[in-house]
């Protein structure tokens, strides 16, 4: 299965709706779609089933910058939550 991506478009803010499976070489895509939406924004997770590490970091990166990750399944919110309490490791020298 693939992405499907939709911009919806309010008087408050812009949705980016996210539909099926979010994996890391689609992260650049959805980047180009925040980036075309205006000050106030959402990822809007209802139809996502499917996502891998780096999108979990690309989701925390958002809400950090204040994009909100709405309608996200639980397993997807809770592992947002471990990865960010999760310690960094320092890179091998």
């Amino acid at each position: 299965m693939t992405l499907r991506i939709e911009r919806i478009s309010g008087r408050r803010r812009t949705r980016i709706r996210l539909c099926g499976e979010f994996r890391t070489e689609q992260i650049d895509q959805v980047k180009a779609e925040l980036r075309g939406g205006g000050p106030r924004i959402a990822l809007d997770l209802d139809e996502v089933d499917l996502v891998d590490v780096e999108c979990i970091r690309f989701l925390n990166a958002c809400e950090s910058t204040g994009i909100s990750v709405l309608h996200c399944s639980p397993y997807i919110r809770e592992w947002m939550l471990r990865e960010r309490a999760r310690p960094k490791t320092l890179p091998e020298e």
